[in-house]
């Protein structure tokens, strides 16, 4: 850990839902005064782990202990755009009492809001100017971007100087520069942080980092991809250890066998020289009673060797990480090289842009900028009048992936949803189809709305992979907000390999780089641009 000093202690905690579902089983970890990223699988309690050191939540045995107040930044920022930027850092009452105060207001009320906090205005001025958001207090929180809204809060934490400080998902849907401002701002960060999040851009530039799995937790002393470097050696070796492991137990079970061979033979020889009385019975009786004694114990030590071994198999394989994970196998729809797929036109300078054959496309730009609506515009066929860029199909074959996911009917079931993007194949394909993606069991029959956003998101996926014909432009906005890291990996590498075209919007750039981007696009309220790899 970062410090020997820790501000969140978690002592032996379990805890489990109503319906008997255990999240946490018995976990034990120390949090340090710095900055620790909080990584782990889709359901393995990231979220439910913060809501108990935050105190929401109890846990079910054992004791959760900070070294003060818990300051909180959610995973869904909910925000009353009514509200001045002076609520949303939470200096309002004391910025009030103190402007009434400066008017010539002489109430022991207002002097007890101020308390010592004579300076508000000039601190919360600052904080605000540290994250590059507009310092005016009096703002209201409808105007601001939703990356300022989210910039405001945690400047708003910074000023409340809670010791501890808990950030679910902070950048999901940031764009790129409020990504790189919200990141600057955790440089030194006073007192201990805990953030959830699969940006491996922020996780990077945390002190340690902590994985939930499988109810427990194991803490890295560095960011995730040391860690990730870390775990692979470790696996590697482990793998390693149980190759050998098993090796060993081979060479003791066919060694166990050899001596029972031995021992059988033995004891027929013996056998025969009993019957043919080649010595005096009273002899004989003796070997036979030392025959047996020496064999047992022998039998017993082969015994403890074979157990041994196969102790040491479990032990070893338990160290390897064998995982349920998502696969993800995208239908090859033939595009040719030469097929025009798309074409974006500049509606004030008249200049197209066409996505030919299996073109991998990142579209880029600002929160608001209408990213979005040109992606449902391109999908929809309908013109948007109001954009600075046509966006027009040149194909019916389009798999589109809402950043919504609003394509779903909530009150049908996963296989019903499916199904719909192809009601020719046979159910027991499509559930084996959705196996491949963990939807398994009562699960396919399960009302879409009653699931989480992960596994809205493989509903929605699966709607892509069953397409019948597949689709030839796979249409994808911020497809990986709602994915743990090691289903990230799995998305990328599919559509790494997928040999149709590609337009993604996605603020990470991380995730971009691994897709083998050709062309990059900026779109700005003046219109659409190529831009060079990382800008936007």
């Amino acid at each position: 850990m970062s410090t020997h000093h820790p501000s969140v202690v978690l002592d032996h905690v379990s805890f489990a839902w109503p319906d008997g579902d255990i999240v946490l089983d018995d976990l034990t970890v120390a949090f340090g005064s710095g900055r620790t990223g909080l990584i782990g699988d889709n359901g393995s309690g990231k979220s439910t782990l913060l809501r108990l050191i935050a105190g929401t939540l109890r846990p079910g045995s054992g004791s959760v202990t900070t070294t003060g107040s818990v300051g909180v930044l959610p995973q869904r920022l909910t925000l009353d755009t009514g509200e001045t930027v002076a609520a949303l850092l939470g200096v309002e009452s004391t910025l009030a009492a103190l402007r009434a105060i400066e008017a010539g207001g002489v109430s022991e009320t207002l002097f007890d809001a101020v308390g010592d906090d004579w300076d508000v205005e000039a601190r919360a001025t600052a904080a605000l100017d540290a994250v590059g958001v507009p310092t005016d207090l009096d703002r209201r929180v409808g105007e601001l971007s939703g990356g300022e809204a989210v910039l405001t809060a945690l400047a708003g934490l910074r000023l409340a100087a809670h010791p501890v400080v808990l950030l679910d998902e902070p950048t999901n849907n940031l764009d790129r520069e409020a990504r790189r401002r919200f990141a600057d701002s955790l440089e030194g960060w006073p007192g201990a942080m805990i953030v959830v999040s699969h940006d491996v851009a922020l996780l990077d530039r945390m002190d340690d980092t902590a994985e939930l799995r499988a109810g427990g937790i194991e803490v890295f002393g560095g960011g995730y991809s040391e860690f990730r470097e870390h775990l692979a050696r470790e696996q590697e070796a482990a793998e390693r250890a149980l190759r050998g492991a098993e090796q060993t137990l081979r060479v003791e079970r066919r060694q166990r066998i050899e001596a029972e061979t031995a021992l059988s033979r033995r004891a027929r020889y013996a056998r025969t020289d009993y019957e043919n009385k080649r010595m005096p019975k009273i002899v004989m009786n003796g070997r036979k009673s030392f025959a047996q004694v020496s064999a047992g114990k022998l039998r017993g030590d082969l015994d403890d060797r074979v157990d041994a071994a196969r102790r040491s198999v479990d032990e070893q394989a338990a160290r390897v990480r064998d995982d349920d994970r998502i696969r993800i196998d995208l239908p090859d729809p033939g595009v040719p090289a030469s097929r025009s797929i798309a074409t974006f036109r500049d509606v004030r300078t008249g200049r197209e842009t066409i996505v030919r054959g299996p073109e991998r496309i990142a579209l880029v730009g600002r929160n608001g900028v209408g990213k979005t609506r040109l992606l449902e515009s391109l999908v929809s066929g309908q013109a948007d009048p109001d954009a600075a860029v046509a966006a027009r199909a040149d194909t019916d074959r389009i798999g589109y992936l809402p950043q919504r996911r609003d394509g779903l009917v909530d009150a049908d079931s996963v296989l019903e949803n499916v199904r719909r993007h192809a009601p020719g194949r046979p159910p027991g394909e499509m559930r084996a189809m959705l196996a491949r993606l963990l939807l398994r069991g009562d699960v396919v029959d399960r009302a879409v709305g009653t699931l989480s956003g992960g596994e809205r998101f493989r509903v929605a996926l699966a709607g892509l992979l069953v397409a019948d014909p597949p689709s030839r432009l796979l249409v994808l906005d911020e497809p990986t907000n709602d994915l743990d890291l090691a289903s990230i990996d799995v998305l990328v590498d599919a559509l790494a390999a997928y040999r149709g075209a590609l337009l993604v919007v996605s603020h990470d750039d991380a995730v971009l780089d691994r897709l083998g981007i050709t062309t990059w696009l900026e779109l700005t309220p003046d219109g659409l641009r190529e831009v060079r790899p990382g800008d936007g």
